[in-house]
């Protein structure tokens, strides 16, 4: 029987999960392990019911006792088993068995996977709610070496029976994508939400790797993530590669800044690093304890259209990479929301540093008309943690005056709310600013770049204006 591993639009009119186990029983090739810790063991349970689960169940356990885990997959140093590295060690070791003790020679097309998750769900107090990693190691071709699928989920269901169905409803849904929709990532991100939804389970991070995805650029994948409404916010390295916002932002002191960053000017660069000093020496913290955080909202990816340019996207995400910054894709348009995001992982000190227009923007009544409690209840959640504005300065285009908090205009509604917040010192104004990045508009920048003016060039990092030029960013389509 010819190797199918591919798509199959009529079959895939078809979306219950005992149907997706049943087609993979039915193929021939499709053989592997099941590893779960921590949530039982539901995806596997969804083949068992389906017909000929001894066509792709090689085995299946459950290693649930942690020095029991440890003598199969190794020691845990920090002895955290909710963790990537325990996934990949479990898939990399179950994957090794099989080819250790099922003949090649015997099987000669047969596709080895190994399945696992390792998972925490809700405790009985209900203070932590529960999450974890799961993935997938698989081959599409006989012999080829592995391609990975790992991803880390919130779970918002309140109970642990429910949390552990959703477990493995999304675990059929990976494995049955993983082999059937792997030539088309943005479909397989979409069908792991087959049956459910992200207010039951969130897919806050996923990486792809191996041959299968060797076009596949992860940040691009974080960003479907945001765009799907899978997740609220995602966020990449300086390295480019996707990460887990809860390990970065852990019991952290967090300054960010908001941007579109089209592309990252040295105003930008200079409101960093002035808030960034204000920030630790107002709060006597230490720099290895804080995470800066340069925030693009979709609102802002978005531009002048409704569509996303994933190239413009990769191009200013390259650029802050370069610089050395932990980006952040987010859906928050409101800053209260941010500040809630940020408070899930740390109560430590938060720093907002914007500038006159966007400072402006927060006092306007007229983008809280969606809560019943209006700025009031935006104001509540945004002042109430340990939360600080610091305001870059701006200049008027036409009289030259240079705004700050003395002599900015905000909504005569919200001006006492203003001068309260003001008086209490929980707006601050970056006094040492650049003025000669005043006159910097990224917008105008940008305009030049892309009608391949000349003078831009100063105005921007001299590391950006080089990646600019030898990688042709920003130019127009032709």
């Amino acid at each position: 029987m010819p190797i199918n591993v591919q798509g199959d639009k009529e079959f895939d009119k078809i979306t219950s999960i005992q149907n997706k186990a049943l087609r993979i029983n039915l193929n021939e090739n499709i053989y592997g392990t099941f590893a779960e810790i921590g949530a039982g063991q539901e995806t596997v349970r969804n083949f068992f019911r389906a017909p000929n689960p001894s066509g792709t169940i090689a085995k299946t356990m459950s290693a649930y006792d942690k020095d029991f885990s440890d003598a199969i997959y190794g020691a845990e140093p920090a002895k955290r088993y909710v963790t990537e590295p325990r996934l990949k060690a479990m898939m990399a070791y179950e994957t090794g068995l099989i080819e250790k003790r099922i003949s090649r020679l015997k099987h000669p097309n047969k596709l080895f996977f190994s399945f696992a998750n390792t998972v925490a769900t809700i405790d009985w107090a209900k203070k932590y709610k529960g999450h974890g990693w799961i993935g997938i190691r698989f081959q599409t071709k006989p012999k080829e070496e592995y391609s990975e699928i790992i991803l880390h989920v919130q779970l918002h269901e309140n109970k642990a029976a429910q949390q552990q169905i959703s477990l493995g409803i999304m675990g059929v849904n990976l494995i049955y994508a993983a082999y059937y929709h792997h030539d088309d990532p943005k479909v397989l991100l979409k069908r792991l939400y087959d049956h459910l939804s992200a207010d039951k389970i969130e897919v806050d991070t996923i990486n792809f790797t191996g041959p299968a995805f060797k076009d596949v650029d992860n940040r691009l994948m974080s960003l479907q993530l945001v765009k799907n409404g899978m997740t609220d916010a995602v966020m990449f390295a300086p390295s480019g590669n996707n990460v887990l916002p809860a390990n970065v932002l852990y019991k952290k002191n967090i300054l960010t800044l908001r941007g579109s960053f089209r592309p990252v000017t040295k105003v930008n660069i200079s409101m960093y690093e002035k808030s960034l000093r204000m920030f630790m020496e107002d709060h006597d913290i230490q720099r290895a304890a804080t995470e800066v955080i340069f925030e693009i909202t979709l609102f802002n990816l978005k531009g002048e259209g409704d569509e996303i340019d994933e190239r413009d996207f990769l191009n200013r995400a390259d650029l802050l990479c370069a610089l050395g910054h932990t980006v952040m894709i987010s859906n928050f348009q409101q800053y209260y929301k941010v500040v809630n995001y940020f408070a899930q992982f740390t109560s430590e000190q938060i720093g907002l540093t914007m500038g006159v227009t966007t400072l402006q923007d927060i006092f306007d009544n007229k983008y809280y008309t969606n809560l019943s409690g209006g700025i009031l209840e935006a104001f509540g959640s945004l002042f109430a943690r340990n939360v600080n504005i610091y305001l870059y300065p701006s200049r008027d285009e036409e009289t030259a005056e240079i705004y700050t908090t003395k002599n900015l205009r905000v909504n005569n509604n919200t001006r006492g709310l203003y001068n309260f917040f003001k008086q209490n010192d929980r707006i601050i104004n970056i006094t040492d600013y650049d003025e000669e990045t005043l006159d910097i508009n990224s917008r105008k920048v940008h305009e030049m770049i892309t009608e391949e003016k000349s003078g831009w060039e100063d105005m921007l990092p001299e590391k950006v204006t080089d990646l600019i030029k030898t990688q042709q960013m920003f130019r127009k389509k032709n």
